[in-house]
């Protein structure tokens, strides 16, 4: 599976900039975390970008690069100006139906992890939606210039979010399968795969959420990869995670 990720803008171009921000590093940014969970997480995938540093590129090198490549799927990531605010995505107008498909499914994944208005699926003639030669989506990640969007780019966390949605995305459009966790061996050799860390186990009952608050930039571990899942917090642990939670709305 060859996936082609293309951060929008870059170089003399910054695209949209407001509220301190500027759309070329947003979107540098939130490639970035999709391209390492990809790596790190999914086996039988390649990853490449149209752009690896802050370079300005033309938009029909961006489709063309997928193409002489042989990409099987285009991911374009920008950030939307003009006084609106929340999510959407877009395909070419005359994309296939399976493009179509792609989009029915990535677009709810990311917005089951941002939780932000809904601007819906659309369709536009974007040059690197109508020149790519294989399935190819655009999303528009929120309003640099709507203030309160602009706080949420500003936290990594949420960028993260943003990232892991398009990531659970791309998983359930294309069936990616997850690498093997590492773990454990027992005396008999046999590999115990562990939960997202080395001392919570993958069927302890709180480690689907304790992976989505780590994924979310919430919660770390220690230096050897523990955690201590049944240790008491402290308030000051309790007030730093809430703070950051508040800081999302």
């Amino acid at each position: 599976m060859k996936i082609m990720l293309d951060p929008g803008h870059g170089g003399s171009d910054p695209g949209a900039v407001a509220n301190g921000l500027r759309e070329k590093d947003l979107t540098f940014d939130i490639v970035q975390r999709i391209r390492r969970m990809l790596e790190e997480e999914y086996a039988g995938i390649e990853v490449r970008l149209t752009r690896d540093t802050d370079e300005e590129m033309d938009l029909s090198e961006r489709a063309q690069m997928a193409n002489r490549w042989g990409a099987d799927f285009f991911l374009s990531i920008h950030i939307n100006a003009g006084g609106g605010t929340g999510w959407e995505s877009y395909r070419h107008p005359s994309s296939s139906s399976r493009t179509a498909g792609y989009q029915d499914v990535i677009h709810p994944a990311v917005l089951q992890f941002i939780q932000v208005k809904d601007r819906g699926k659309k369709t536009a003639n974007f040059a690197v939606l109508r020149e790519t030669k294989m399935p190819a989506l655009l999303t528009e990640n929120m309003f640099i210039d709507h203030a309160q969007d602009a706080v949420l780019l500003k936290e990594p966390s949420f960028r993260e979010k943003l990232a892991r949605g398009h990531v659970l995305g791309l998983e359930k459009a294309f069936g990616l399968k997850k690498k093997e966790t590492p773990g454990s061996t027992t005396s008999s050799g046999t590999s115990v795969p562990t939960g997202p860390f080395v001392d919570v186990p993958p069927d302890h009952w709180a480690a689907e959420a304790i992976r989505f608050v780590k994924d979310a930039g919430l919660m770390t571990g220690r230096e050897d990869g523990t955690f201590g899942p049944n240790e008491p917090g402290t308030r000051a642990q309790m007030a730093t995670i809430l703070a950051k939670l508040l800081k999302l709305k």
